[in-house]
């Protein structure tokens, strides 16, 4: 799993007892909680789930899992074109989408996307620091925001990775590199310009992101003629 992708399979599964490590999907799916619970602790936040949650997973996110000695069995589904969709969920009446799911997994998600009313994730110290990871593009420092809080920035940095499976520094650059291929494949704009804008210190930097969490090269996102473009407008 690391160093790669771990695709989630599509219907009902089991999930044994234990944890399972940081991982990343290319594909974007969605889980609806049928039993038992865990603990999640990703890309867009940390949550305890349990029968009825729906967590929303998008393509290129990453997160572990942590069940202890629980198991819990979950429906995936495909994800639907539904951009304002949470990523944490309620849906009030799961057995419904469950029976659904038997006949037609793409009217299922559908119906579980329109069903879904957003719950709150955790909210400590370590949730606090993911939002500001991946939402902040400034000149944000790790450090001087453990000291505001009178935290050691050592400890945050050991508790982080222990919840999360990565480093804080590791969690902004792949945030930032998940928003930098947004905008390479939904828009022109110049590689270099999308590299300052989302907080990268050049393209260079970018690109090595950006190809580890995608598996591919900014370059190779891009259709020929925006490639062409974007070659034509570096200095």
């Amino acid at each position: 799993m690391a160093g790669g992708f771990h695709e989630a399979a599509l219907g009902r599964e089991l999930c044994d007892a234990g944890d399972l490590p940081r991982h990343r999907h290319s594909a974007g799916y969605m889980t609806l909680i049928i039993a038992g619970g865990y603990g999640e602790a990703g890309d867009v936040g940390r949550f305890q789930v349990r029968p009825g949650d729906l967590l929303v997973h998008r393509p290129f996110e990453a997160h572990r899992n942590a069940f202890g000695r629980r198991s819990a069995e979950v429906l995936n589904l495909p994800l639907v074109d539904c951009p304002h969709l949470a990523a944490f969920n309620r849906v009030a009446d799961p057995d419904s989408i469950v029976h659904l799911a038997e006949r037609n997994p793409i009217a299922a998600a559908r119906a579980a996307a329109a069903a879904a009313a957003p719950a709150p994730g955790e909210d400590d110290w370590p949730d606090s620091l993911a939002t500001a990871l991946r939402t902040r593009a400034d000149l944000f420092r790790i450090g001087h925001w453990a000291r505001e809080r009178g935290l050691a920035p050592a400890s945050v940095s050991r508790g982080f990775r222990r919840l999360f499976g990565t480093s804080p520094e590791r969690y902004r650059a792949e945030a930032r590199a998940r928003l930098a291929w947004s905008r390479i494949v939904r828009t022109g704009q110049p590689l270099a310009t999308i590299a300052c804008d989302v907080g990268f210190a050049d393209q260079a930097h970018m690109t090595r992101f950006v190809g580890a969490v995608t598996g591919r090269s900014p370059a190779r996102w891009r259709p020929a003629k925006c490639v062409q473009d974007d070659r034509m407008t570096r200095p």
